[in-house]
């Protein structure tokens, strides 16, 4: 495992509870989103929304960690029924930084793999791309945080990586202590 960054501390969610504070409540899953026009972005969303009943069963609180102002999150958010998950804005990417996300490359965004999940993305699933609100260089990751610490992680190697994000929340075992 690792340690939490100490951004953990200095990022609040829109609600004004930091990151760090969170994971001591309870394990939370900390998802990085690429820009809100990115079809991968908003799949990811809807993958949310799918499995949310899951993971908060598991006891797990979803956190997204996006690149727009807080309103216009709230609004992109609530078309997947996500408006009330705590998010945290990072415009400036500080904190995709400090958990390891880099700016991925033209291959990593555009290339051959990415041509083809974008066609199954957008044709086949209907997340079509819009307005880019944010670097559409930044790489996606997603990590289950608890106390100080990562517990599990899933850093994408091209745009359109995402986990199983029910499988990643409930990756804490059993035995784990829950409490703060």
């Amino acid at each position: 495992m690792q340690q939490l960054p100490p951004e953990a501390g200095e990022y609040q969610t829109a609600a004004g509870v930091s990151l760090a504070e969170l994971a001591q409540r309870g394990p939370a899953l900390v998802v990085f989103l690429r820009h809100a026009g990115c079809p991968f972005c908003r799949e990811a969303l809807a993958d949310l929304k799918a499995k949310r009943a899951a993971i908060d069963a598991a006891g797990v609180q979803i956190v997204l960690v996006h690149m727009m102002t807080d309103s216009e999150a709230a609004a992109f958010f609530g078309r997947y029924d996500l408006a009330d998950v705590e998010r945290i804005a990072d415009v400036d990417r500080i904190l995709y930084e400090a958990f390891g996300l880099q700016r991925g490359t033209t291959l990593d965004v555009m290339g051959p793999k990415v041509w083809w999940q974008g066609f199954k993305t957008t044709l086949l699933s209907g997340h079509l791309p819009g307005k880019p609100v944010g670097d559409v260089f930044q790489m996606p990751g997603s990590f289950l945080i608890h106390k100080d610490e990562i517990v599990a992680s899933y850093i994408g190697k091209s745009s359109g990586d995402r986990p199983d994000y029910e499988e990643l929340a409930c990756s804490i075992g059993p035995d784990d202590d829950q409490t703060a």
